[in-house]
């Protein structure tokens, strides 16, 4: 080959496994970054708002079961299960929110992954009780500040 007719570089290509692929698009190909000033912010107080949303969410949560096991006769099966499937991703979805917590206030990646499970969880909840215009959006937005503050963690 000569000088002229050296190969084009070969675009990047997206990681295969999830976490790599929406590292990918939304950190290194996304439009807006945001500023490390942010960042620190988020890390820092995130937590905190984060305990406050929870503690906010449990009394909620509590009267959601409390609520559903009393109207279960009147709904009929397709109103418990589609309750139960509500019930049970926002379960598991507090659950991985607390199990964070303690990664999350000590910088750990651990903490940030049980932070990206319960946002998946979350999503997962929203697409299963067909309310897939929020849930993906609410996805995108949360898994985008997610992974804009990944670098602020250490393994």
């Amino acid at each position: 080959m000569t000088e002229t007719q050296q190969a084009a570089p070969a675009p990047e290509q997206p990681p295969k496994d999830l976490i790599g692929f929406l590292d990918f698009y939304l950190v290194k190909k996304a439009p807006f970054q945001l500023p490390d000033a942010w960042k620190e912010a988020i890390v820092q107080w995130g937590p905190w708002i984060m305990v406050v949303l929870l503690v906010l969410t449990l009394p909620l949560l509590l009267a959601l079961l409390g609520l559903g096991a009393v109207f279960s006769p009147f709904g009929g099966v397709a109103a418990v299960s589609g309750f139960g499937i509500i019930a049970i991703g926002t379960i598991v979805q507090v659950g991985l929110s607390i199990a964070s917590l303690p990664g999350l206030f000590n910088r750990k990646m651990a903490g940030w992954t049980m932070a990206f499970y319960a946002r998946i969880a979350g999503l997962l909840t929203s697409l299963l009780s067909l309310n897939i215009l929020g849930g993906l959006v609410s996805a995108l937005i949360g898994l985008y500040i997610l992974f804009q503050i990944r670098s602020k963690y250490t393994p």
